[in-house]
C-alpha cells in the first residue's frame, strides 16, 4: 500500500465546489477504519439555499464558517449523523457532505458498528452509514482534519478514481435541489443513490 499523507490545509481553502470532486478517490481515516471516498456533494453557504449557512452563522453552524480543514458534523432527522469537511477561504461557509466511501481497512470494526448491514456494501453507502461505519459522532464536530486532533483525518495514497467522476443533482433536500454540486464515482458499488 502506498505511504497516505494527510491533507494540508491549503487544500480545504478552496470554494467547496472545486474541493468536492478532488475528494473523491482520497482516504477517510478514523484508526484502523478506513474508507476510499466515492461520492460527495457541495454545499456553498450564503449562495446555496440549500446550507445550513444559508443565513449566517449560528452556534450550530459557526464551524462551517471556518477554518477550514475541520469535521462539521450534524444530527439528521432526529436520528442519524453526517460528516462535512469544511472548505472555503476562513469567514466564508462552505462544506463538502461525505456520502459515501469504499471500505479500505478496518472492514470488521465497521461491521461490528454497523451489524444489521447485510452486505458490505451497505457499511458504508450513505452518509449515516458511513458516520457510524467510521465511528463518527457529534463528539467529531470541529475535529481539525490537519492535525488529527481526534483521531481522524483525510489522506492522499497516491490512488485515485480508475473513471471520471460524474456529477448529477444533490439528494433529499426541498432547497437547492437542482443545483449539480453531487459528484460521484460511476460504477462504485457503494454510491448511495441513483444519478437524477
Amino acid at each position: 500500500m502506498a505511504r497516505r499523507r494527510r491533507l494540508p490545509r491549503a487544500f480545504y481553502r478552496r470554494d467547496p465546489r472545486v474541493v468536492a470532486p478532488e475528494l473523491l478517490g482520497r482516504l477517510v481515516v478514523h484508526g484502523d477504519r478506513v474508507g476510499r471516498i466515492v461520492e460527495v456533494e457541495a454545499y456553498a453557504g450564503a449562495d446555496d439555499p440549500g446550507s445550513h449557512a444559508h443565513r449566517g452563522p449560528t452556534p450550530r453552524t459557526e464551524v462551517m464558517f471556518g477554518p477550514p480543514g475541520r469535521l462539521y458534523v450534524y444530527f439528521s432527522y432526529g436520528m442519524h449523523w453526517c460528516a462535512n469537511v469544511v472548505c472555503h477561504e476562513p469567514g466564508v461557509a462552505g462544506a463538502v457532505l461525505l456520502r459515501a466511501v469504499a471500505p479500505v481497512s478496518g472492514v470488521e470494526a465497521m461491521r461490528a458498528a454497523r451489524p444489521r448491514a447485510r452486505r458490505d456494501r451497505d457499511l458504508t453507502s450513505g452518509p449515516a452509514r458511513l458516520t457510524q461505519a467510521l465511528g463518527i459522532d457529534g463528539s467529531f464536530g470541529g475535529a481539525d482534519l490537519v492535525t488529527a486532533d481526534r483521531g481522524v483525518h483525510l489522506a492522499d495514497d497516491g490512488v485515485g478514481p480508475e473513471v471520471a467522476p460524474a456529477a448529477s443533482t444533490r439528494i433529499g433536500l426541498s432547497r437547492g435541489e437542482d443545483l449539480p454540486w453531487r459528484w460521484y464515482v460511476p460504477g462504485d458499488p457503494h454510491v448511495s443513490g441513483r444519478p437524477r
